[in-house]
């Protein structure tokens, strides 16, 4: 059985097969803190909830803090050009919906867990890195690097970064391949299935 500190890493680097809102004037560290301090929130309420009400509580919080829409370009990389404009809106609408069941589902259980901010750091195109660690009772920390830009919205997390292994570069490998093996019919099918597991469990 996983350690929680590796099922915490495990939980984030979500895969197609396996409200608060943030005023324009938050800094980099305030969005990420008011994201973590919220699935906390949610992660305490979690067995209460259930799927349903975590979802419900996280859809917001998860789309203002995340700048989905653009991940979800990134992840198909240059294929995304190719597509139609209805399959890029239904990419789009698909991956968000992925993305905060993914959260509804994994943070569901609390015992005793805690977010720390380490430090926050400017990036050379205009970004910010926000560094972080999630605290787990019993075991080692789980570093976090947030990277963030800053839109029309206000700041957004772009990538997430635990412990040294990028969700972004992960989905990006997962989400081409499937894109050039079976097409993009394939790789919503597969999303949808995700979702529909998740919601189940």
């Amino acid at each position: 059985m996983l350690k929680k500190a590796q099922f915490f890493i495990v939980i984030l680097m979500v895969s197609v097969f396996s409200t608060t809102v943030m005023a324009d004037e938050f800094a980099p560290r305030q969005v990420v803190e008011e994201f973590q301090n919220q699935l906390i929130s949610v992660m305490k309420q979690g067995k209460s909830l259930g799927f349903k009400g975590r979802y419900e509580k996280l859809d917001a919080l998860v789309r203002k803090s995340h700048d989905l829409p653009k991940i979800a370009r990134i992840v198909v990389g240059k294929q995304w050009e190719e597509l139609t404009s209805d399959q890029q809106n239904k990419l789009e609408a698909v991956f968000s919906k992925l993305s905060v069941s993914a959260y509804a589902h994994n943070f569901k259980d609390y015992s005793g867990e805690s977010f720390g901010f380490i430090s926050e750091e400017e990036t050379g195109r205009g970004g910010v890195i926000v560094h972080s660690n999630l605290q787990i009772p019993g075991e080692k920390d789980v570093k976090f690097d947030y990277q963030m830009k800053k839109k029309d919205e206000g700041w957004q997390i772009m990538n997430i970064i635990a412990d040294g292994v990028s969700d972004l570069a992960l989905k990006r490998s997962e989400y081409t391949s499937v894109l050039s093996r079976e097409g993009f019919d394939a790789l919503i099918a597969k999303m949808n299935e995700k979702i529909e597991s998740y919601a189940a469990q």
